[in-house]
């Protein structure tokens, strides 16, 4: 589908120069000399490459369908990760390059969405926040009361979290899975 380039979005998927790509940022230029423009970052899906160029405001770009189905993990098996549709209960073989550095919030039982390209797998959606188990970290030591300290936590999946000296081994955290950083009790 051809849109004009004025219509993009933040989050967009368009194909550009024969990529695969999602625009993370733009603006739209408008210098007092010479004709306007678009200055935008694209992120390569397949590559993961970020590039950032101009573009004038007469060019039409291809817009990309991405197809997002909603699973859940069941299981990986060496670099293999398999998730169950939640419509279908078909199951769907991830290569782990493809999920990246998501792969350290990926448990067991978890729904995210796999996105989809014509037939080809791009990546995956995480939900913003997760709750996991902490499986190891040192006691809180009375006295120790400094401003915001804080103490590595290993959650369920092996991923390190730094977390508050309140936290102990066996509760319930949340962890963004935007930044990896704990962000509360569950």
């Amino acid at each position: 589908m051809q849109i004009n380039i004025n219509d993009i979005k933040n989050g967009m998927t368009i194909i550009m120069d024969g990529n695969l790509c999602v625009i993370q940022e733009f603006q739209h230029v408008k210098p007092g000399k010479g004709p306007a423009f678009v200055r935008i970052k694209l992120k390569n899906l397949r590559t993961g490459s970020t590039t950032e160029d101009t573009y004038n405001t007469n060019i039409k770009i291809t817009k990309a369908h991405i197809e997002k189905i909603n699973v859940q993990y069941l299981y990986s098996a060496g670099d293999t990760y398999t998730f169950m549709n939640n419509e279908t209960y078909e199951q769907i073989e991830v290569p782990g390059d493809k999920l990246g550095d998501d792969k350290k919030f990926i448990k067991e039982g978890l729904d995210i969405q796999i996105d989809f390209y014509e037939g080809e797998i791009i990546g995956i959606t995480l939900p913003e926040k997760v709750e996991y188990e902490v499986v190891e970290t040192e006691p809180a030591v009375k006295g120790n009361t400094a401003t915001n300290a804080s103490k590595d936590a290993k959650i369920e999946t092996g991923y390190i979290v730094k977390v508050p000296l309140f936290i102990n081994q066996g509760e319930k955290i949340l962890v963004s899975t935007k930044d990896g950083k704990y962000s509360g009790r569950a």
